[in-house]
């Protein structure tokens, strides 16, 4: 063992929000983490410990910084401020009211850093501009918003508009503008995030992970380590998992251990975890333990995997094929000879990071014979089946409570911590916490999936789609986690939003020795839509078709049959999207060539055009929600609400279509959500199902509190609802009457009242063909981009987006731009920066995602075509706000350059290379 330097500790004086504290701290720990872990004030956020996402931002001595990358000694005598202070002049608090009104805090995780950015920044500059404003807060990482709202806000108070946070009355919430329910915490800095709480005697738990991508390991005498360790209380191996060591989405494909079992299949698993003190477990390096590795040869890229004789991944396995999805409708062969042109192309996708600012963290709790977890998640039921598998008990006996989630987008579907603090909890009876590093959250969690893909469309002379054909190998790494969901939506969807009644669609999900791929907005879906939308363009180039007209004669709307057979009997609001763009698209032409035929040929700019569809909900399975409302005899209505908002809003605007099925308004509301001791079980926040399904759910909820009100005082339907203290009055003319709620008898729950609702999708199952009824609606948009080109440098830079999207009823518009703004940002990430490379790109300084800087003005059509089975009409937008977006873009490059990119990201280097490699001239494609 290793002798470890003990802590210093030393007096360190800080005056804090205008108050000067005495502190015994470590002047050599950060910063930050004095703020937090000494003196509470847990609104300065660790995103990274590294200096490079900024959510740790606070003003020292007036100028804002970093505060992990500030050892608390330097700040000795300095003067702090911190997003819970009011700001000088009381400055960050009227930015908080402006943060709320314009929707600029999501999942807020980057709001305080945010906040104190932006401080800063007036207190010094109170007369700003938009781009002085992107530059100062260009150091702060947003994984949700795409900044645009951000950044409205902040000019809000520098043009001194008066603040307002909107409201609406009972019955007139849905469509309204009103401030996310949840936000004040946000903006405040209150919010309670995954890392921000635990019992003050929780010990740590810190995850040893594998260096290697496959190597056998023998573990030595681990009991010596423990023995030798002060504070070390206990290391886990799989052994100690009390139940099944295993965990995964499908009951068919749970294969990823807790702790692995002699073997690792990729770089970052879990193979031992140290218990004990936060200092000890810190101190213990992995080279200070017992683990004997024999490194073996790993397979790596679908290719290798799929190659005669290669080696199963998993031993149990024949061949490293997880799963497989087919479409077939049609006769593809047939037809495909009669074409005027066919289009074929082979594409290739990366791994993407989800790069959530908030890592993975949360503590593990045992209550008499039961275990609660408080972690970050975006499916609470989900969570809790897999941690009472692996500790071996009923699952009532675990109780999952989610923190305040800082991000999620499909990577906070499958289990984390969950399982690995479960365990630890058990071993020792004592409550157990842990935080993932940066490095350790990007290297062992789920990402997009890479893809190869191989597609041929084909039409006839006016344009019109005969036949599609894909083949798509989906990188699903060593574990299956959501693999067999991308190679089930992959062919559903992969022809795009357009009639072509002749299809063969084929995707397979492949085992290989790298990072576990999963769930992240879209499920596949952008990986197809760069195909189908490149090859589109392709056949408009061949026909000499205008690309936004082969896309509107092709589009598919109400009362057409999707390749699944499905009939789209309403809100198919594609023509509609792109009709909203027409005047957009001929105007960004026209404006294009002007400035080639102005140019000297080192820049040139081009638009591209993309449309998308997606299935709102789970591929025909059931996938139901169930939500409550109570009344008590104080008058207070509470919402018991168990789908997780992981930033996207759900929390308001289930709440706006709620309070409005009962008539009274939102504010009159408390709500529960996610608590699985407290609410019933509304589904996981992913596949842009909370809007419509958890929507029904909420609505019919309402619907039936409201039924037994106006029956308990004999009122029709279009009696008033309103509560006043314990006075509940239905006015309903001559009916109208007043009830004193105490008077009413209270069920064992202590509620006078209470009205539940569930829904489930109108699906069915598909056949072997792929043909059924797979989801209950679809989103759809139309996108697009116009960029400009350094033909020289490779570089460009997209100079505006132009998104059209139907969402069948805006509920809350404020928070539906936001969500399409957030998607847009990740859809350029994907198309232009993003990439994740195992042991390269494990940080967010390495692994680019966009800033400020990148983004261009987005102006945003919202198209409200209703959805007959939707709550009020309206079906999801989180998904489809992505997808459309990276093929806009690579259409706008071809455009600009006459070149065709098919891998993405297209970094600087491999535009480059293909522009030297082009046989063709650099000129604008028409």
């Amino acid at each position: 063992m290793l002798d470890k330097a003990p802590l210093q500790t030393s007096t360190v004086r800080l005056t804090v929000n205008g108050e000067t504290v005495t502190v015994a701290a470590d002047p050599f720990a950060s910063l930050a983490s004095t703020l937090r872990d000494k003196l509470g004030l847990t609104g300065t956020k660790i995103g990274c410990d590294a200096g490079d996402c900024g959510a740790c931002t606070v003003r020292l001595d007036g100028e804002q910084v970093c505060a992990c990358l500030v050892s608390t000694g330097q700040a000795e005598g300095g003067q702090i401020e911190t997003v819970e202070g009011p700001g000088p002049d009381g400055l960050t608090e009227t930015l908080r009211k402006a943060f709320l009104a314009h929707g600029a805090a999501q999942c807020g995780i980057c709001t305080p850093g945010m906040l104190m950015a932006a401080t800063d920044h007036l207190a010094r500059h109170p007369r700003t501009s938009r781009a002085e404003v992107e530059n100062a807060l260009g150091g702060v990482l947003c994984r949700c918003t795409g900044y645009l709202k951000i950044v409205d806000a902040i000019m809000a108070v520098a043009d001194g508009q008066v603040i307002e946070t909107p409201r609406a009355d009972g019955g007139n919430a849905v469509g309204a503008r009103i401030a996310r329910v949840d936000g004040w915490p946000k903006v405040a800095g209150t919010d309670l995030f995954g890392a921000d709480d635990a019992p003050v005697d929780a010990l740590w738990l810190r995850v040893v992970r594998s260096p290697h991508a496959r190597a056998a390991f023998t573990l030595g005498d681990l009991d010596t380590v423990v023995a030798a360790t002060p504070g070390l209380e206990a290391i886990l191996t799989h052994e100690d998992v009390p139940g099944e060591n295993r965990f995964g989405i499908f009951p068919n494909t749970r294969d990823q251990p807790v702790f692995a079992e002699g073997h690792v299949r990729f770089r970052g698993e879990a193979v031992i975890g140290l218990v004990g003190t936060r200092e000890a477990v810190a101190a213990l390096s992995d080279a200070d333990l017992p683990i004997e590795w024999q490194v073996l040869p790993p397979v790596t890229g679908v290719e290798a995997a799929l190659a005669q004789g290669a080696h199963a991944v998993h031993s149990d396995k024949p061949d490293n094929v997880l799963a497989g999805g087919l479409l077939v409708c049609g006769d593809v062969e047939a037809v495909r000879g009669g074409a005027a042109a066919v289009a074929e192309g082979r594409f290739e996708t990366s791994y993407v990071a989800h790069a959530y600012i908030e890592p993975e963290a949360g503590y593990a709790e045992p209550v008499g014979d039961r275990m609660e977890v408080t972690c970050c998640t975006q499916a609470p039921y989900m969570d809790l089946g897999e941690t009472a598998r692996v500790l071996g008990v009923d699952e009532s006996r675990v109780r999952i409570r989610p923190t305040a989630c800082g991000g999620g987008f499909g990577g906070k579907l499958d289990v984390s911590v969950q399982p690995l603090l479960a365990v630890a909890a058990r071993k020792t009876g004592r409550p157990v916490r842990m935080v993932y590093t940066r490095t350790e959250s990007m290297a062992s969690s789920p990402k997009r999936h890479p893809g190869k893909l191989w597609a041929r469309s084909s039409a006839d002379s006016e344009g019109r789609l005969i036949s599609y054909e894909l083949e798509g190998d989906f990188n699903t790494g060593a574990y299956a986690s959501w693999g067999p969901t991308v190679a089930g939506r992959v062919p559903v969807h992969g022809s795009g939003p357009y009639r072509v009644p002749n299809v063969r669609n084929r995707a397979r999900a492949i085992y290989t020795n790298e990072t576990p791929a999963g769930a992240f907005r879209g499920f596949g879906i952008p990986q197809a839509a760069i195909a189908h939308e490149t090859l589109l363009d392709d056949l408009a180039g061949m026909l000499g078709i205008d690309r936004w007209q082969i896309r509107r004669t092709n589009a598919i709307a109400a009362g057409d049959t999707t390749p699944s057979g499905q009939l789209l009997e309403a809100s198919a609001g594609l023509p509609q999207c792109l009709d909203a763009l027409k005047g957009d698209w001929d105007a960004a032409n026209e404006r294009v060539a002007r400035f080639n035929a102005a140019s000297d040929g080192r820049r040139r700019r081009g638009v591209g055009i993309g449309c998308m569809w997606y299935g709102c909900g789970n591929t025909s399975v059931a996938n139901p929600s169930t939500m409550r409302i109570t009344l008590s005899k104080d008058g207070r209505l509470t919402f018991f609400n168990g789908a997780v908002d992981i930033g996207q809003g759900s929390s308001t605007v289930l709440l706006q279509m709620a309070a409005d099925a009962l008539g009274i308004a939102t504010d009159r509301f408390d709500m529960v959500v996610g608590d699985t001791d407290l609410t019933a079980d509304a589904g996981k926040t992913s596949a842009s199902r909370q809007t419509y399904v958890s929507g029904n759910a909420s609505r019919l909820a309402g619907e039936d509190l409201r039924a037994k009100i106006l029956k308990l005082a004999n009122a029709g339907p279009d009696a008033r609802l309103s509560i006043d203290g314990g006075t509940l009055t239905i006015a309903d003319g001559q009916a109208s009457r007043s009830i004193d709620l105490s008077t009413l008898a209270a069920d064992a729950e202590g509620y006078v009242l209470q009205g539940t609702g569930t829904w489930d999708p109108p699906t069915t199952m598909l056949d072997e063909n792929g043909q059924g009824i797979p989801y209950g609606t679809y989103g759809f948009a139309a996108q697009m981009a116009e960029v400009e080109v350094d033909m020289r440098l490779g570089t460009l830079k997209v100079i505006e987006i132009v998104a059209a999207h139907d969402v069948g009823r805006a509920v809350n518009p404020t928070l539906t731009e936001g969500q399409i703004h957030g998607g847009i940002a990740q859809g350029l990430g994907l198309a232009l920066m993003e990439e994740f490379v195992p042991g390269r790109t494990e940080n967010l300084h390495d692994y680019l995602i966009p800033t400020f800087g990148d983004m261009p003005p987005i102006r945003t059509y919202l198209i409200e075509d209703p959805e007959p089975t939707g709550p009020f009409g309206a079906k999801g937008v989180g998904e489809p706000a992505l997808v459309a977006t990276p093929p806009a873009i690579l259409g706008a490059i071809r455009h600009a350059t006459g070149v065709t990119v098919r891998k993405v990201p297209v970094l600087p280097h491999r535009l480059w290379q293909s522009l030297q490699d082009s046989p063709q001239p650099k000129e604008a494609a028409e």
